[in-house]
């Protein structure tokens, strides 16, 4: 399974963008996908994760309320769009998939085991 994301940019505090994660191989309907961040001189941490049916989600506090993840297995596309940015959203975005059962969700970035390169998500103040 090959991952790439799109989607990051600059944009100012309180504004949107939509990430996109295209995966092509193996059908992506099969995988439970999420997005993690890291942060210069941070660790890679979990943003969103969306089950393999689509049909369950999870997210990190610090999104919730902000970040809806969502997929479009037919476009074999997951998404996370991201409103009301803040400056600490800062960070290269990535995506992850693990071939799990369909209502998995997983939290953890080990057990993921393909990745994207990652996408830029800068805010300014």
């Amino acid at each position: 399974v090959q991952l790439v994301e799109s989607g990051g940019g600059l944009v100012q505090a309180g504004g949107s963008l939509r990430l996109s994660c295209a995966a092509s191989g193996r059908t992506s309907s099969s995988y439970a996908m999420g997005w993690f961040r890291q942060a210069p001189g941070k660790e890679r941490e979990f943003v969103a994760a969306i089950s393999a049916s689509g049909t369950g989600t999870s997210y990190a506090d610090s999104v919730k309320g902000r970040f809806t993840i969502s997929r479009d297995n037919a476009k074999n596309t997951v998404y996370l769009q991201m409103n009301s940015l803040k400056p600490e959203d800062t960070a290269v975005y990535y995506c992850g998939a693990a071939f799990a059962s369909s209502r998995w969700l997983l939290l953890n970035g080990y057990e993921y085991d393909y990745w994207g390169q990652g996408t830029q998500v800068t805010v300014s103040s």
